[in-house]
């Protein structure tokens, strides 16, 4: 069973991919989460505090959904890693939908109110320093800068591609045929 807090952060990504940021009441998050304003308050202390919680918990949950791989399951190169990884941010479930629409709600928040900006900076720059190991077990001998080029570019069209799947201006497959396309572009640009 989740705990309380997840349970409170569970139903804050479910609102905010609903409603939005703008959207997020602290009594309509109670009543998704089945538990009083008291006890989100006293989880989050404020509104703030649940929005970055929030934004940790669904760069988490992401994380975990890229990257699991059933105990018996054989191990994948390199390059199959980078491109599960990247694909699976990708992938038509409740989940990935809420989680994605979650994310591009709070990084437009940004645009009009800097409270989350610097958590956001730190969530970005850690995923892209992520994807960037990965291309570097595709090309190990890539320089630094040029793996983290890469993967600011692959990131970047990724959060694109899942904007417009989202909006539904863009056909999931259609997506992920593109971000494949991108893909073996960058690798290729790095090189043997």
């Amino acid at each position: 069973m989740a705990s309380r807090s997840t349970q409170i952060l569970e139903a804050a990504a479910r609102v905010i991919a609903r409603r939005g940021v703008r959207g997020l009441r602290v009594e309509e998050l109670a009543a998704e989460a089945g538990v009083s304003t008291a006890l989100i308050y006293y989880h989050f202390k404020d509104r703030t505090g649940i929005l970055l919680k929030t934004l940790e918990f669904i760069s988490d949950r992401a994380g975990h959904y890229t990257t699991y791989r059933a105990p018996d399951a054989e191990p994948l190169s390199p390059r199959e890693e980078l491109d599960q990884t990247l694909l699976l941010e990708l992938q038509d479930t409740t989940e990935v939908r809420e989680n994605s629409s979650a994310w591009g709600e709070l990084r437009a928040s940004v645009v009009f109110d800097e409270v989350l900006r610097q958590d956001l900076e730190r969530s970005t720059a850690v995923w892209v320093q992520e994807v960037a190991e990965l291309l570097g077990g595709v090309r190990p001998m890539a320089p630094a800068a040029a793996l983290s080029a890469s993967a600011e570019r692959l990131t970047a069209l990724l959060e694109g591609l899942s904007m417009r799947w989202l909006s539904g201006t863009l056909l999931i497959s259609h997506a992920r045929t593109l971000m494949a396309e991108a893909i073996e572009a960058e690798v290729e640009r790095l090189g043997g």
